[in-house]
């Protein structure tokens, strides 16, 4: 069993590079399915989630051409794709579903087993499935499979969705591209990795109006032709190594996303007290480059509480919640958090208060009190960020901490012990052994 051991504390110094989002390259990877022949993605991060997408598409009968210390991923995609995407690999990424729109639009059939990944709460399908119905195609549940067809070709529609579920606009938007037709998407999600993904689209060909806005307009063409394309920053990433200058009182420089990405977050850090500024248009070397944007956090001696409700994007993004929490444990004060989205990522609470933490739970909503200083204990992650939001706990609390389900972090953060590292934490990745009993 590997776990990160962490002797605390520590204030992060000095500038980290951010690679791709890992919300949109998977998907950027999905997308390729569309177009026959050759399509590159770069700014590609070095992740676990990187490694099964691949792995899924070769069983698709892709040709995959990965190169993680260039960060590029190469998919060659022939004439006749696979149509069932096995239980054996999407279990482990939930991701996985974003190849059933792709699959349906130029296949007209998919099988596709119901995802797992991160245990974070509910996350229906139901719209996924409705919304490829009003495309005309017949989706049912056999086996712990979605099957879906469409012989005829799918043909455009309108289509309201409930609530901007981000996988469902991108399935519906990938499915739409090839319909006959115009499709309307009201509601769509508006967060900076779709916009991402419908601009790739467009340089395959694609015809899309109103990126970036709830309402998507898709007139569907009759083919895509294979692309370039370089995937845009992870602002979650960004935000995860914000919140630790700000929290451990450190100093970091963040390349690779800009500002712009990260509305409502940088104000609450703000709030908080940190004090955030734009980097010059360089790169770590000193040369200029428009593809290293940026900006500077450092953090005060101690926090201020903040207050934050999370939302759909432009709003505050619930994969941050746990660095939330894990930055009012320590605060001078008392903050709020309110989670609007999914109702299990309060098992990231249980493991905090083993740490000294002082939270409440109150249906949806975390009161947390801050304290001078945390303790040191065995934790457990459950999912991605309330993984990495154990590691910053662990770099404010004093002794060793020791966090155990590290393939969950492994899934959306590259390199994360080196970084952590370079940074100034002491932080090692080991194997302790699995106990006796078992």
């Amino acid at each position: 069993m590997e776990v990160f051991a962490i002797d605390g504390p520590a204030a992060l110094r000095g500038e980290i590079v951010v690679r791709g989002a890992k919300n949109s390259v998977l998907k950027l990877m999905a997308a390729t399915l569309l177009a026959p022949g050759r399509s590159v993605i770069s700014n590609v991060p070095a992740i676990a989630d990187v490694r099964i997408m691949c792995e899924l598409l070769r069983r698709l009968g892709c040709g995959i051409d990965y190169d993680a210390a260039a960060g590029t991923v190469a998919v060659e995609v022939p004439t006749e794709v696979g149509i069932t995407a096995d239980y054996e690999l999407v279990r482990l990424m939930r991701a996985s579903i974003s190849v059933l729109g792709p699959l349906v639009g130029r296949m007209h059939a998919a099988e596709v087993a119901v995802p797992g990944g991160d245990a974070i709460g509910s996350r229906g399908l139901d719209m996924h499935q409705h919304g490829l119905e009003r495309l005309g195609a017949q989706v049912t549940l056999e086996h712990g499979y979605f099957v879906a067809s469409a012989p005829a070709g799918l043909r455009g529609a309108e289509i309201e969705l409930p609530f901007p579920s981000v996988g469902a606009t991108e399935n519906l938007v990938m499915a739409a591209v090839l319909a006959a037709g115009e499709t309307v998407v009201e509601n769509a999600a508006r967060e900076p990795e779709i916009v991402d993904i419908c601009r790739m689209l467009v340089a395959m060909g694609a015809r899309i109006e109103g990126i970036g806005t709830s309402r998507l307009v898709v007139t569907g063409v009759e083919s895509l032709a294979p692309v370039s394309h370089r995937c845009v920053g992870d602002r979650i990433v960004a935000g995860t190594w914000a919140f630790a200058a700000v929290a451990t009182g450190g100093d970091i420089g963040i390349r690779g996303v800009p500002q712009a990405l990260l509305p409502n977050v940088l104000d609450k850090l703000a709030e908080a007290g940190g004090r955030i500024e734009d980097l010059p248009g360089t790169d770590s070397q000193g040369s200029a480059t428009a593809e290293a944007p940026g900006f500077r956090v450092r953090g005060p001696r101690r926090p201020q509480p903040i207050h934050v409700s999370t939302l759909p994007f432009p709003g505050f993004p619930t994969d941050l919640q746990p660095f939330v929490i894990a930055l009012n444990s320590v605060a001078d004060g008392v903050g709020l958090l309110t989670e609007n989205l999914f109702e299990a990522r309060w098992r990231f609470v249980n493991e905090l208060s083993r740490l000294g933490a002082k939270v409440s739970i109150d249906g949806n909503h975390a009161l947390v009190t801050g304290v001078e200083s945390l303790s040191g204990a065995e934790v457990e992650a459950s999912d991605i960020r309330a993984g990495a939001g154990l590691v910053l706990a662990g770099l404010l609390a004093h002794g060793r901490t020791e966090v155990s389900g590290v393939d969950h972090i492994d899934r959306g953060y590259e390199d994360f012990v080196p970084k952590l590292r370079a940074l100034g934490a002491s932080i090692s990745r080991i194997e302790k052994p699995e106990p006796d009993f078992l």
